[in-house]
């Protein structure tokens, strides 16, 4: 069953009835051509509405697709549309029954350009590789007795709303959700301030584990620190319902912590408490805090659960404060940070050898210094590997330490079987865990699951919708999947929220050149590369963007003063490759992405689907390539 109708129709009416009726026959005429096109029938067609029914829900939304598309032509028809399958009786000039009712209810929430579809209608449709759709939630539909799951098409040209701005005959069905605010530090020492920070990160750590749980994660949390706006504000921005706050006084030994908490949408503080005590008592106030918690929100945990939130990693209490030292230096995400942080959690493992949270950290450490310092990753795996590896003899139920072992195997051996293993169990043990959800939707991308991995990345933003460099990467995503202008979406939303963040620049650059705008993609890059500083990189993008647009003698210039004499830095090899892949040099393509194979560069992992090598997919080679990268079969 499919619900169409033309939004604000009756004010363009009153306004311009011509425009309005024009309107009304460029819907009608393509609506009855796609239903005859598929199957389908005009049930109904009255005012700015139509009621349709299709033989099959595979051919019902390729035929709203088609519609869809075709009304977001100029002249453009703010057509929105929901689509369910069910029962449909017709009585004199009556049509009613469960499919008719859901499916308009469904379209209620649609907004103009997008197709909602039911949880039944995504069933039946979600192997079909010409149709994509992401899931908004589930729904309590007016009239409904069962909730229901709705699904936005995502195809290319198809709108997909934020969550936030959905309203609709019907209300969506919150999970119970928590942000943890940054606990205040009350001590006169600012340094300090690693105990309040990590405190909150423990907090965010333990309740994450619980499955019937959505807990927003540390970076998300962090940016409301010392901020002045209400609970009621905080809680609509994050998309929560309950918020824990607080504060921490420690002085020598001696700790004094106030927890809070309340509930975000009628800012109603559910309890308040404070707890004394000494540094060897923090896990049991922790604990303390964890139960309140779960009293307040009355939720029936498993035996797991329960032994998980009393679940203790280390019982020293001077390894506890150097590893939240090394945490909150590991945060910085900046060289000097993480060298820092290495010592803190080594002196911690001095203190307790297995502490597996330490050995954790150290490989996380590691893991990031291949991205922020000049160390080479090959040069750092080793290390990174043996810290994981340590972690996990300790304790093989730590989901942070599954997900670091999943990253290296991904990016350092290629090993795609392991990785995914070591990916599904960490989120299995932590499913709140944002960073996992969010390497694990890079491991669906680079694999070719392009459905599966939107839906992952999409679950990462909502549990770190601050975080830029997860919402960048979403928009990543449907770079890779050709959908550029959602990309572009993405990327500006990205820089709402941080101005400065700069590796939006490439993102944005990769998109203009998908839509071909290429000097709004040589702009982009130059911006990149003037925040970055790496000159190289730079014009090595900027000689594929010359080369793509036609400019083929400058691009050729760019690159022979390249290999005169610049130093090439990890990924640039492949960098090459993609320059003379739109020249249309193939052979010299393959000479330098088989540099790039000897020298392990990540960026290989996204060949599969990059759209800049589409023209080498009919070449043997390329598929040998991806085969000896494991790509392929």
């Amino acid at each position: 069953i499919m619900f169409a109708d033309i939004v604000g129709y009756t004010a363009l009416m009153q306004g311009d009835e011509e425009l309005a009726l024009s309107l009304r026959q460029k819907l009608k005429q393509k609506l009855e051509a796609e239903t005859n096109a598929h199957n389908g029938r005009i049930l109904e067609f009255k005012g700015d509405g139509a009621l349709c029914s299709f033989n099959s829900a595979i051919e019902g939304v390729r035929a709203a697709l088609a519609l869809q598309l075709e009304m977001q032509t100029i002249p453009l028809v703010p057509l929105r549309i929901g689509m369910h399958t069910g029962d449909v009786m017709v009585e004199d000039d009556n049509i009613f029954g469960d499919g008719v009712n859901i499916a308009s209810r469904l379209e209620s929430f649609a907004v103009p350009g997008s197709i909602f579809i039911s949880g039944r209608v995504y069933d039946d449709i979600k192997n079909q590789k010409d149709i994509q759709a992401v899931s908004l939630g589930k729904y309590a539909l007016k009239n409904v007795k069962e909730q229901v799951e709705i699904f936005a098409i995502s195809n290319p040209g198809i709108q997909i709303p934020e969550l936030h701005s959905l309203e609709g005959k019907g209300a969506k069905v919150l999970q119970r959700s928590i942000l943890v605010l940054p606990f205040v530090n009350m001590s006169t020492d600012p340094e300090q301030e690693y105990f309040s920070d990590g405190l909150t990160e423990e907090l965010i750590s333990n309740l994450s584990r619980l499955k019937d749980m959505r807990v927003i994660s540390r970076t998300t949390s962090m940016q409301y620190k010392a901020t002045k706006k209400d609970i009621k504000t905080i809680g609509r921005e994050a998309g929560v319902s309950y918020i824990m706050e607080g504060s921490v006084r420690k002085y020598g030994s001696d700790l004094r912590i106030t927890a809070q908490f309340i509930d975000a949408n009628h800012d109603n503080h559910l309890w308040a408490e404070t707890y004394r005590g000494t540094m060897e008592d923090i896990f049991d106030i922790q604990e303390k805090v964890s139960a309140k918690i779960i009293e307040a929100l009355r939720i029936q945990l498993t035996r797991e659960e329960k032994q998980t939130l009393q679940k203790r990693f280390t019982e020293n209490s001077e390894a506890y404060q150097l590893y939240l030292q090394g945490r909150y230096f590991w945060n910085r995400r900046n060289e000097e940070g993480l060298k820092t942080a290495t010592r803190f959690f080594e002196k911690a493992l001095e203190k307790d050898p297995n502490y597996a949270l330490a050995w954790a950290g150290l490989a996380d450490t590691y893991s990031l210094m291949g991205e922020y310092t000049n160390i080479s990753r090959r040069e750092l795996y080793p290390k990174q590997m043996a810290a994981v590896n340590k972690a996990l003899e300790i304790d093989s139920h730590l989901a942070e330490a599954h997900i670091s072992l999943a990253i290296s195997l991904m990016l350092n051996d290629w090993d795609w079987i392991n990785s995914e293993k070591e990916f599904r169990l960490g989120i299995e043990l932590n499913p709140n865990y944002a960073t996992g959800r969010h390497w694990y939707a890079e491991w669906l991308l680079y694999t070719g699951n392009f459905r599966e991995a939107l839906r992952e990345i999409s679950l990462a933003v909502d549990l770190d919708p601050v975080s830029q460099g997860i919402l960048k990467d979403k928009g990543i995503h449907f770079y890779y999947n050709r959908q550029y202008d959602e990309g572009i979406n993405v990327a500006m939303k990205t820089l709402d929220l941080d101005p400065n963040f700069i590796p939006v620049h490439r993102l944005l650059s990769l998109c203009y050149q998908g839509k071909g705008m290429f000097d709004m993609a040589i702009a982009e890059n130059q911006r990149w590369g003037d925040l970055t500083g790496n000159g190289v990189k730079t014009e090595v993008a900027l000689a594929e963007i010359y080369a793509a647009s036609g400019r083929k003698e400058d691009a050729i210039k760019i690159i022979e003063d390249i290999q005169a004499g610049k130093v090439l830095g990890g990924n640039d090899y492949r960098g090459m490759a993609l320059v003379y892949a739109a020249l249309g040099e193939n052979d010299k393509v393959f000479h330098w992405l088989e540099k790039s194979y000897e020298r392990h560069e990540e960026s290989l992992c996204s060949l599969k689907v990059d759209p800049k090598v589409d023209t080498l997919r009919s070449d043997p080679r390329f598929n040998d390539l991806l085969k000896k990268i494991g790509l392929e079969k």
